[in-house]
């Protein structure tokens, strides 16, 4: 079964090469509406594990960072995304496919202003726009030789897929399972959202400073959002290296929104 079933990945990546936001040359074995439909049933499942923050000021504050991004994406991934405000330490966020956004309160203790939050939503948000959860997918479908396409049928029922499927799109620190980015992925994702914050009306400037705190915070107890990502000192050089190539979009952003804390 398995053997059928990899003959059939391999098959259907015969045409299903394609190009990332940047250019990079992906495979994507998966229907994006039905990797959005994991999405959302894995979100689903997280609003029921996790503490939801019921405080109107901290949701409406980061509603707002996160409806500028979102405001800005391209016409078929705009329309209603829900953001959900998580009662937790965790220094973390993540962007589902099927439009969804977790934050984690502790984020806002080192993502110190609307700028700052404003980087690591575009960055988590960039990775949904590059389709980075249906290419880690697909890399595992071609390693194991599992359908997701078959577990979605089947509503996920296989508790230890189920796991590598969360995690593959984008929340496996949250529920234990361990699938990271690679650093290829990370790489596109900042680049993704230093431009979407940018074009937003983020200064593109507080990414760095953002990664400065979180080095900061890395000498301590490392942040859960580092513990899937490259070192903060090289996401600093990087970022630094690209903020003047985008500082034109954010000059010229129609509106420079006014989020407070």
């Amino acid at each position: 079964m398995k053997k059928t079933l990899l003959g059939l990945a391999l098959l259907a990546g015969l045409s299903a090469c394609t190009q990332s936001p940047t250019g990079r040359s992906q495979l994507l074995l998966n229907n994006e509406g039905q990797v959005a439909q994991m999405g959302a049933q894995s979100f689903e499942e997280l609003k029921e594990q996790e503490k939801i923050d019921k405080d109107p000021r901290t949701n409406k504050y980061v509603q707002c960072v996160a409806g500028a991004i979102t405001r800005v994406l391209p016409s078929e991934q705009q329309g209603d995304w829900e953001v959900v405000v998580f009662d937790s330490e965790q220094v973390n966020a993540f962007a589902l496919p099927g439009k969804k956004i977790g934050v984690y309160t502790g984020l806002l203790k080192v993502a110190t202003s609307p700028d700052q939050l404003a980087a690591v939503i575009g960055h988590e948000v960039g990775h949904v726009l590059a389709h980075h959860s249906n290419e880690r997918l697909s890399q595992n479908q071609i390693y194991s030789g599992v359908s997701v396409l078959a577990a979605v049928a089947l509503g996920m029922s296989d508790v230890d897929n189920k796991g590598l499927y969360m995690a593959a799109l984008g929340v496996g620190a949250t529920v234990g399972v361990l699938l990271p980015y690679s650093r290829k992925h990370e790489s596109e994702a900042d680049a993704i959202g230093l431009k979407l914050m940018a074009e937003a009306g983020f200064d593109p400037n507080q990414a760095v400073v953002l990664w400065q705190n979180m080095e900061q915070k890395a000498g301590e107890t490392p942040p859960e959002l580092l513990s899937t990502h490259p070192s903060p000192g090289s996401r600093i050089k990087d970022l630094s290296n690209q903020v003047p190539a985008v500082m034109p979009l954010y000059q010229k952003a129609a509106v420079h929104p006014n989020c407070k804390a």
